[in-house]
């Protein structure tokens, strides 16, 4: 019922979005598509509209390229969508505001009860294996909303991706109301309630297909970028060494290529393994970039050949194929987190696997690199 991801650390897969932010969220009347108030038992709750804004598409938009990502969200609590009444579904989500969006987005025309857990700004799957989309979060929320005087029925649309984090029976025994999980895509959640809350097997199917890779290539390039242009700068900076001192001169032959193969790579990287995911040999995530790895060590090696001093620094040029493929690797393994592929056990068993020798092949490319730098 809500994207499935947006970003992934590669701490552990199902587990991304933004970490646990200290910020108040926003008040209900702050935001955009708030349209007005409806009863809900004894109190008033705001109503939203299903249809989105500029202003939405445009906070998503950054969100996705992780700008202000940490305070996007919307308050936890119960909204009203349409016209509900005292027979109308209750749809739960999580208060990151694109999973809001596209929760409110998928069900034109329908009057429902939005309860929104606080999960810190963290979508709902990421959220489930984080602990914050959870059994305690839903509890208080169905108990702070008095959910019981607002509906008559004593049922709970929970996010089948939010289910890790959920015991239904506990809910049941705390508040009285029955969790039915919903289908994967919001998109589905019309024809799963007129089918009598029962979902098809392609209602449970979680699909990963080339454009929501493509939709998490922007937060997953930010993050990488932040990085490799750091790592790049020390290279720019230590080209200028040599045998004769520090030259200037140096930091544009040797520096600004080497500073731009790192962007090359982290472009690559961050591109190549979410579109070419299910066709990159190997099942680990690490040695599928390690093979995007391995062609921007071949066209670092190309552009190479067309500079007459980075030709002649063979140590530099070896360097660059145990540098390149070692950050290409890192990159990728980080995508697990934003994957529907993986598993935490399998996650850290990949780590545990990889990342030394990632340290070993990048720390040896960086001493060859050096030594190039006084070896002809």
């Amino acid at each position: 019922m809500s994207e499935k991801s947006e970003c992934g650390p590669s701490a552990a897969a199902c587990c991304c979005g933004p970490g646990p932010t200290d910020s108040p969220p926003p008040k209900a009347a702050s935001l955009g598509c708030v349209d007005g108030e409806v009863s809900a038992g004894s109190a008033t709750v705001p109503r939203v509209r299903s249809v989105l804004t500029m202003a939405d598409h445009r906070g998503n938009w950054a969100s996705r390229w992780g700008l202000g990502r940490d305070s996007h969200l919307v308050p936890p609590g119960l909204f009203a969508l349409g016209n509900p009444t005292p027979e109308s579904p209750v749809l739960v989500s999580a208060n990151y505001k694109l999973s809001f969006d596209v929760l409110r987005s998928s069900v034109p025309g329908v009057s429902a009860w939005l309860l929104v857990l606080d999960t810190k700004g963290i979508n709902v799957w990421c959220a489930a294996g984080k602990g914050t989309f959870g059994t305690d979060e839903l509890v208080r929320q169905v108990t702070d909303a008095r959910l019981g005087e607002v509906v008559t029925h004593k049922t709970l649309i929970v996010p089948q991706l939010g289910a890790p984090g959920v015991d239904s029976h506990a809910v049941r025994k705390a508040t009285g109301f029955r969790v039915r999980y919903g289908p994967v895509r919001a998109q589905d959640i019309n024809a799963f309630v007129a089918a009598n809350m029962r979902a098809t097997p392609g209602m449970r199917r979680v699909m990963f297909g080339t454009w929501e890779r493509v939709k998490l290539i922007p937060v997953e390039l930010v993050h990488a970028a932040k990085y490799s242009v750091l790592i790049g700068l020390a290279f720019l900076v230590l080209a200028g060494l040599g045998t004769d001192g520090f030259a200037v001169q140096r930091l544009l032959t040797v520096g600004l290529p080497s500073l731009g193969f790192l962007v090359m790579v982290t472009l690559l990287a961050s591109a190549l393994v979410p579109l070419l995911l299910p066709i990159l040999p190997g099942r680990m995530f690490a040695l599928k970039g390690a093979w995007v790895g391995l062609l921007s060590a071949g066209l670092a090696t190309a552009i190479a050949m067309a500079s007459p001093e980075l030709k002649a620094q063979w140590l530099g040029l070896v360097a660059w194929w145990l540098i390149l493929p070692a950050v290409a690797s890192f990159i990728a393994m980080n995508f697990t987190g934003a994957s529907t592929f993986t598993s935490l056990s399998g996650v850290r068993k990949e780590m545990r696997r990889f990342v030394p020798l990632q340290a070993i092949a990048a720390g040896l490319g960086v001493v060859l690199w050096i030594a190039g730098r006084f070896v002809g």
